[in-house]
C-alpha cells in the first residue's frame, strides 16, 4: 500500500496549485508594468533608438572576437600532458556539477516562494468568496425575517376573519343542560 499512500500524499498536496496562483499573479503583476515601459519607449525617438541598438550590437559583436580569441590562445596554450587535461576536465565536471546544484536549490527557493505568493492569492479569494457568502445569508435571512412576519400577519388576518364569520353565522345561545341518560337495570338473579 505505500505506492497509493503516495499517490494520495502527492495528489492531496496543494503546493503545486499554489505556486501555479503564484506563478500567474507574478505574470499579472508584470503585466501591469507593460503599458507604463511601452509608453516610454514611444516616447522616445526612433533615431535614439536605432542608435542603441547599433551600439549594443558592436559591444556584442566586440565581445564575440574577444571571446574567440580567448578560445583560440586556450586551444593553442593546451598542455600536451594528457593527465593535467584530464585534471582540468575533472575541475570542470565538478563546477559543472556545483553550478546544477546551486541552480536547483534557486529553483526550489523560487518554487517555494511562488508558492507561498499563490497561498497568499487563494487564501485571499477564499475569504473574499467567504465574505460574499456572509453578505448573501445575511440578506436571505432578513429576507425570510421579513417574509414570516407578513406569514403571522397574514395568519392573524385569516383567525380574526374566521372568527368573525363564525360569529356571524352562529349567535351565541345560551348553553343546553346536558341530557340525562338513563340505563336500563339489569334484573337479579333468580334464586
Amino acid at each position: 500500500m505505500p505506492i497509493t499512500d503516495d499517490l494520495r500524499k502527492t495528489l492531496s498536496d496543494p503546493t503545486p496549485l499554489y505556486a501555479l496562483a503564484g506563478a500567474g499573479d507574478l505574470a499579472v503583476e508584470k503585466l501591469r508594468e507593460v503599458p507604463e515601459k511601452a509608453a516610454t519607449l514611444a516616447g522616445t525617438d526612433r533615431k535614439v533608438v536605432q542608435e542603441r541598438a547599433t551600439a549594443r550590437l558592436q559591444e556584442a559583436q566586440t565581445r564575440l572576437t574577444e571571446a574567440q580569441a580567448k578560445v583560440n590562445e586556450t586551444v593553442s596554450s593546451l598542455p600536451s600532458d594528457f593527465k593535467s587535461l584530464q585534471e582540468k576536465a575533472q575541475d570542470f565536471a565538478l563546477q559543472s556539477v556545483g553550478r546544477a546544484a546551486e541552480l536547483a536549490v534557486k529553483a526550489r527557493e523560487m518554487y517555494d516562494e511562488l508558492a507561498e505568493r499563490g497561498k497568499v492569492v487563494v487564501d485571499r479569494q477564499r475569504k473574499d468568496t467567504a465574505d460574499e457568502l456572509v453578505e448573501i445569508a445575511a440578506k436571505a435571512e432578513s429576507k425570510a425575517d421579513a417574509f414570516a412576519a407578513e406569514v403571522d400577519q397574514i395568519a392573524e388576518q385569516a383567525a380574526t376573519k374566521v372568527t368573525d364569520a363564525a360569529a356571524a353565522v352562529e349567535p351565541e345561545a345560551p348553553a343546553k343542560p346536558a341530557a340525562k341518560r338513563t340505563t336500563p337495570r339489569k334484573p337479579a338473579p333468580k334464586a
